[in-house]
């Protein structure tokens, strides 16, 4: 969930992953993330929960997933140890570029208990529901007759994505949606009650909502000029946190500015949290229900992940890498973050970094 390559998502392509991000719409770095600095390395995995949060220029303790093939966008189970994630995969049908596609895996963040999830099409954003028995998950798998469009680009949006449920094996496949629309950027309400997700008609971006069981699907946002994408619940199971860009903005600035809201889940009390033009993508929110990590650039080529405060504040820098991080997300006990981010080749693979010591876990 990049007109023209116009956010984030245009950055993960160009960052080598050629995924549809939660937050589809930015326009954004591709020119720079393909040529970005190689790391110093990897860094070695966290010991134990950090003492202190990170001083300024340095990461907290963090790894790459080790075994899992180039990935990215890795979202949580409740268990604070599964992933899932879009990876590629041989089997998927080529990206738009004609890399190789991505299909729905799921995986310990230490690179064990590895599962294939969806075997055809191509594949983008998932979700576990908060029982773990089951995941949702973006597929063109019954669509695979239509052109292959292009998950970083709003304007070629593929318009066989389709939702799904299937169980943790990726048996008992059900499918949601059943239409020539563009639908992805799902996630699901704690309680497991509610299915969100975006949904493309016309060129134009909105939020919809439906039942877990795939019933009573409705609309709720409305609006003409803003392209509402990326969702997620916070910890109450009714308030919704999601970024949108203005489409009378795209091609005119880079990269896309968008603003990160707050809103109940049936549309009502819509609240701006960010009002700086700056291109606050991919946010997600914390399971303190109060701060939420989303992405920046920085220096005007540098993506950079951020911690941000629903109740103000100056955000706190948490990545410092001269490529390409983004897509970040918190495990429900708070104390890792699972994040994307490219390497000197472009080929992007999933992180995690020990965030315990900024306490934004449940609250007690």
């Amino acid at each position: 969930m990049q007109k023209a390559r116009i956010f984030a998502l245009s950055a993960v392509v160009a960052a080598g992953l050629s995924v549809m991000s939660c937050s589809p719409d930015e326009e954004a770095a591709t020119a720079d993330a393909d040529t970005a600095p190689a790391p110093s390395g990897d860094v070695p995995a966290s010991t134990g929960p950090a003492e202190t949060a990170t001083p300024a220029g340095q990461e907290l303790p963090s790894w790459k997933v080790p075994n899992v093939p180039p990935s990215g966008e890795a979202y949580y189970a409740p268990d604070s140890l599964h992933l899932i994630a879009q990876t590629k995969d041989p089997a998927a049908i080529p990206a738009a570029n004609g890399k190789e596609g991505n299909l729905t895996y799921t995986f310990t963040d230490q690179g064990e208990d590895i599962k294939k999830i969806n075997d055809r099409g191509q594949d983008a954003c998932s979700y576990f529901f908060p029982d773990q028995q089951r995941v949702v998950w973006t597929s063109t798998r019954d669509n695979m007759d239509m052109p292959v469009g292009d998950w970083s680009n709003p304007e070629e949006y593929p318009t066989g994505a389709e939702l799904y449920i299937s169980d943790l094996d990726g048996g008992n496949v059900q499918r949601l949606t059943h239409n020539k629309y563009y639908e992805a950027e799902v996630s699901i309400s704690p309680d497991g009650k509610w299915i969100v997700f975006g949904r493309q008609i016309d060129g134009k971006d909105d939020l919809w909502r439906m039942r877990s069981d795939g019933t009573g699907e409705e609309q709720i946002t409305f609006t003409d000029d803003w392209q509402e994408g990326a969702p997620f619940y916070l910890p109450d199971s009714e308030t919704i946190m999601f970024r949108a860009p203005k489409r009378s903005e795209h091609g005119k600035f880079f990269p896309t500015p968008m603003t990160v809201f707050t809103m109940k889940h049936d549309g009502t009390e819509r609240t701006a949290h960010t009002f700086d033009h700056d291109m606050n993508w991919a946010p997600y929110p914390a399971p303190d229900g109060r701060h939420y990590v989303f992405v920046r650039v920085v220096d005007g080529k540098n993506w950079e992940i951020f911690l941000g405060d629903l109740e103000g504040g100056d955000p706190v820098r948490l990545t410092y890498y001269d490529g390409w991080d983004g897509l970040p997300s918190v495990s429900p006990d708070g104390t890792k973050m699972a994040w994307t981010r490219s390497e000197a080749d472009g080929t992007a693979y999933t992180h995690i970094m020990d965030v315990s010591s900024l306490n934004i876990g449940p609250v007690q």
